[in-house]
């Protein structure tokens, strides 16, 4: 449980956020500048609010009226930055236990070996910094901050400062540090993939307050919050199986309780959850259900909700099962397919449209 109630003045920005979050993973969203690393700079004691509170499972970090403020190195917090700030002079074992050397024998609940194995460390003990590549360095650095045996893991925009093939190395490690550590995360970025990717729980951040707390579903998926979370980027999240895996075609079946949808192989067992992320823009709609087409995946839905754009665009939200899935077309096609509430719809989703980022083990 993460309770931050918080103000304070930076010069001519004001920070006043408030929220309540629980889950393996918390994503505090939002633009450059919305405040999201003035608020876990708070959380780690680098930053002394003006007024409030901070909890981590009911336990008081910092609470201005009762006078309450933890040093941070007695508040057993983890800090991951954009870069790994590694100690050049160390090899990498020596920085791994950087961390691990502050907290008694009592206090160390996470082993040296398992962490060494979950990163992949094991080859790289006796490197120096400048020998590691990035996705390497920032592995380095997520294996120090977790043997400082954390009650809670800080994550600053990890992924910055790294190209597209090590960014997918780190968000698995990081999927199966929630998954094997089960260490409560908050992870901040201002990237939809990544949060869509890890997020259970989103806290959206806009010029210093807190617009949204909920299921990342629930947030990203928002039709009044497109202005913050992205217009270009909206889309949706599923919650899926894998059914089945066509090895000839390289493609991967998963089911939801609206479907099914035939994505590109995704590397997970048959019975294994999987989010799924579909962008509105690769969404079509169709008053009946199409025959005669390549596209291989269509799903009945009901029109929930729909917000007309003033420019060439209309936004549409479909109930489909339990799930919610949206879709952006032309202000003609909205107009010419007469869209409303409680209409039924077939969306049309092709399966190329699906990337290996698009899809990430839930």
């Amino acid at each position: 449980m993460i309770d931050v109630d918080i103000e304070q003045q930076f010069g001519a920005f004001h920070l006043d956020v408030k929220f309540v979050a629980e889950a393996p993973i918390v994503g505090l969203f939002g633009r450059s500048g919305a405040g999201k690393t003035s608020v876990i700079n708070a959380i780690a004691g680098i930053a002394t609010p003006a007024r409030g509170h901070i909890r981590i499972n009911e336990i008081a970090l910092f609470d201005a009226a009762k006078g309450i403020d933890v040093v941070p190195e007695r508040r057993r917090i983890g800090y991951v930055f954009q870069d790994a700030l590694l100690f050049p002079h160390m090899d990498v074992e020596a920085n791994l236990l950087y961390g691990q050397k502050l907290r008694g024998r009592s206090d160390r609940f996470i082993d040296e070996k398992r962490v060494v194995e979950l990163l992949g460390l094991d080859a790289l003990l006796r490197r120096k910094p400048n020998m590691l590549s990035g996705g390497e360095k920032q592995r380095v650095a997520i294996g120090r901050a977790l043997l400082a045996q954390p009650r809670i893991l800080l994550m600053d925009e990890p992924l910055a400062a790294l190209d597209m093939p090590r960014r997918a190395e780190i968000l698995d490690y990081i999927e199966r540090l929630r998954d094997e550590l089960r260490i409560p995360i908050i992870y901040v970025s201002h990237s939809v993939a990544e949060i869509s990717r890890l997020a259970d729980t989103v806290v959206l951040l806009a010029e210093g307050k807190c617009l949204a707390v909920g299921d990342v579903d629930d947030v990203m998926g928002r039709l009044d919050l497109r202005p913050t979370t992205g217009r270009y980027e909206a889309g949706s999240l599923i919650e899926t199986r894998v059914a089945a895996q066509d090895l000839d075609d390289h493609l991967t079946t998963l089911v939801f309780d609206g479907g099914e949808l035939i994505v590109p192989r995704v590397d997970a067992a048959i019975g294994s959850r999987v989010r799924a992320r579909i962008r509105a823009r690769d969404v079509a709609l169709a008053t009946e259900r199409p025959t005669g087409i390549s596209i291989l995946n269509v799903l009945s839905g009901k029109v929930k909700t729909m917000q007309a754009q003033r420019g060439s665009n209309a936004d549409v939200q479909l109930a489909v099962g339990g799930a919610t899935l949206n879709a952006r077309i032309t202000s003609r096609s909205f107009r010419q397919l007469d869209i409303h509430v409680g209409q039924n719809l077939y969306a049309l989703v092709k399966s190329i449209s699906f990337e290996p980022r698009d899809a990430g083990d839930a």
